[in-house]
């Protein structure tokens, strides 16, 4: 590599690491307005209900939605496999366990991301491009705890909310296809379920959720709120926040299960 190059690719490495740094300030900002607002109790809760109905009236169909072909592909996949090693008395477990541990809580973060996240970055990013932001830092009120906070709490209880939903539909699913194409009896399906899947697996499930949740509401609002250059810094910005989320949700989800794999024991998850 050649002298003049070398300083082209320091600044190319060193912006990937000042927005992480940058985010994780944010992150701070964000938790320490959380803290604020609940000892100081003024936490907006009227706020809080009205971005919790909207998540849930644009979430609630597109999840269930993907949770049905995803059901159908998991059990006919799991199905196949329990027949190839002589195992189709565990097929119930197999999905269950599958959907609890991660086809759940993962379909609610793609839908949060895809969805309620977008919807949280283009309305900061219009905000920030408004000056209605800067209108209120003159007046000083506090963005962390008037817009970021409700948003984001809105976004854990529908996450926690939908994560069961989408669970009661996936495993519905893949017990259908189970009884209807593979001719399993639905009882020893049903009787198989508990063999894998234990109580604390749905804590799991609910607990990524709940962090998904977080990840999904902290970065669209970092992005929103930085938004630039009009319209189309809104469009760039809201992009760049589905993609950041998803890359981060599949390495959390990737972090959580293996230190639960490892202090919990069982199959990864």
């Amino acid at each position: 590599m050649s002298a003049t190059s070398e300083p082209r690719v320091l600044p190319a490495l060193g912006r990937p690491l000042a927005e992480v740094v940058a985010m994780v300030r944010f992150t701070r900002r964000v938790f320490g307005a959380v803290l604020t607002s609940l000892t100081a109790r003024r936490f907006p809760l009227a706020e809080t209900v009205v971005q919790t109905w909207y998540a849930i009236r644009v979430c609630t169909l597109p999840a269930l939605a993907v949770s049905v072909p995803f059901g159908i592909i998991l059990a006919l996949q799991v199905g196949v496999l329990a027949q190839e090693v002589g195992a189709v008395a565990f097929t119930g477990a197999g999905n269950t366990l599958a959907v609890v541990r991660q086809a759940s809580p993962l379909i609610t973060a793609l839908m949060l991301s895809g969805v309620a996240g977008s919807a949280i970055c283009a309305d900061l990013g219009s905000r920030r491009i408004r000056e209605e932001i800067d209108a209120m830092e003159v007046m000083g009120l506090s963005v962390m705890e008037r817009l970021v906070v409700p948003r984001m709490f809105a976004i854990v209880v529908v996450a926690v909310l939908l994560n069961g939903v989408v669970m009661f539909f996936t495993i519905l699913t893949t017990l259908s296809i189970s009884v209807v194409v593979q001719d399993l009896p639905p009882g020893s399906y049903l009787a198989s379920v508990t063999t894998l899947a234990q109580v604390s697996d749905l804590y799991l499930s609910l607990a990524k959720a709940a962090i998904f949740a977080v990840i999904c509401a902290v970065v669209a609002s970092y992005k929103g709120l930085g938004a630039s250059r009009g319209p189309t810094g809104v469009g760039e910005a809201v992009t760049s926040a589905v993609v950041t989320n998803f890359v981060l949700l599949f390495a959390a989800n990737f972090v959580i299960s293996q230190v639960h794999s490892t202090f919990a024991g069982g199959p990864i998850g």
